[in-house]
């Protein structure tokens, strides 16, 4: 088996420790230095396309939609958002750690397709916990596949992102009947009540990591109502 090649390291802002993204062959990998172990790996992917692919759920006949998928990763769901939208949406993607950004210009961008080349995408640098602080009605859909879920372990202030007064403020940024969809490596029956609590329609979905094999991954649809 050849050796994994390191081709960048990042720092995660507040003391968030440190990224490292690595190749084999074709395979990416994005993970934590230390013993916390893979984030990210670019033949385990299908989980993050379906977080789009369900959360942007008829938004192709909806003409200038607006998209927010927050965590760029390594472009797998903003290209499936882009898929998913009409010629006329734009697509804002958050990302909190810029290199992020900056390996996914370079040789990583090809495993998505190159998302970020496509016009219709517009890049945010920062906290995406900052687009919600307007509070205005401004996205179709909001994809958030920030560290594990509700439950963020990379970046500490992520807990708060999913608290009840975050929640309501993600809320105000979406017009009616519009998704808040959140990726998670697993299921919390007390997550769902918090957004029930917020006012949205709750659905779940469970999702491989690998074209039906893989780890099972928790999709929650959160409906503004």
């Amino acid at each position: 088996m050849a050796p994994r090649t390191i081709l960048g390291t990042a720092k995660i802002p507040n003391d968030g420790g440190e990224l490292e993204l690595t190749q084999r062959d074709n395979e990416f990998s994005i993970h934590l230095k230390g013993l916390r172990g893979e984030l990210m790996n670019s033949r385990m992917h299908s989980s993050e396309l379906a977080l789009a692919e369900l959360g942007c759920a008829g938004l192709k006949k909806t003409e200038d939609a607006k998209v927010l998928v927050g965590g760029m990763g390594m472009g797998f769901t903003l290209a499936a958002a882009l898929k998913a939208t009409s010629q006329s949406a734009q697509v804002v993607v958050a990302e909190l750690v810029p290199e992020v950004i900056e390996w996914n210009k370079g040789p990583l961008g090809e495993c998505a397709g190159r998302p970020l080349n496509d016009p219709r995408t517009k890049v945010a640098l920062g906290d995406v916990a900052a687009l919600f602080k307007a509070q205005k009605a401004t996205y179709h859909a909001v994809l958030l596949d920030v560290d594990n879920g509700p439950e963020g372990f990379t970046h500490l202030d992520n807990d708060s992102l999913y608290s009840d007064d975050s929640l309501q403020a993600i809320r105000q940024t979406l017009f009616p009947n519009g998704m808040l969809a959140i990726w998670s490596a697993w299921s919390d029956p007390k997550f769902i009540k918090q957004l029930k609590k917020a006012h949205f329609k709750v659905q779940t979905q469970t999702v491989r990591a690998h074209k039906g094999k893989g780890s099972r991954h928790t999709i929650y649809l959160a409906k503004k109502i």
